[in-house]
């Protein structure tokens, strides 16, 4: 009798197979006893190690590309809470108020201590201030610029020539 006779058998006696029972209670086609697919385990190794190498810099490229976006985003929130604070810095009621240089240095103040740099040079926004009207009443606008580094992305887009430039602009009335 054969394995495929007695399917409630788990092992046979003349043939080197194993018979593997499926879900519904049938025996399924037997395989090698000691071996998967016919590949020894050092084979096995030897694959599993090609395959490492294969998905390392897809998986290095997609962390490193994380980490970027994730500090561009973190950039963009700061240099907007920096023209936020120029714009309040230069709006509220003083007497005298506050020149365009003052409210440079309050910009560039709360940018260097919250960007995050990974170069050797400070981080050192452009800040653009322009004073118009809004229905009447006297406006403040504070523009900054930032042209993002980061760790491959933003050096990726600078050898490309177009650089990474993050930017906010925040607009109030005058108190």
């Amino acid at each position: 009798m054969t394995c495929f006779q007695n399917p409630a058998r788990e092992t046979c006696r003349f043939q080197k197979t194993q018979t593997y029972s499926s879900f519904a209670g049938f025996a399924s086609a037997p395989c090698a006893a000691g071996r998967q697919g016919g590949k020894t385990s050092a084979q096995q190794r030897g694959a599993a190690v090609v395959e490492f190498a294969l998905l390392l810099p897809i998986l290095l490229g997609l962390l490193v590309g994380g980490i970027d976006a994730s500090m561009a985003l973190y950039d963009k929130a700061v240099i907007t809470n920096a023209s936020r604070e120029g714009a309040r810095a230069g709006i509220v009621a003083r007497n005298p108020q506050l020149t365009d240089a003052q409210i440079r240095q309050v910009v560039n103040h709360y940018a260097q201590t919250a960007l995050i740099s990974l170069g050797t040079n400070p981080v050192q926004p452009s800040v653009i201030i322009q004073k118009g009207s809004l229905g009447g009443d006297p406006t403040l606008q504070v523009t900054v610029s930032y042209t993002f580094e980061g760790i491959g992305l933003g050096s990726l887009f600078q050898s490309l020539g177009r650089p990474w430039v993050l930017q906010a602009s925040t607009e109030m009335v005058y108190e």
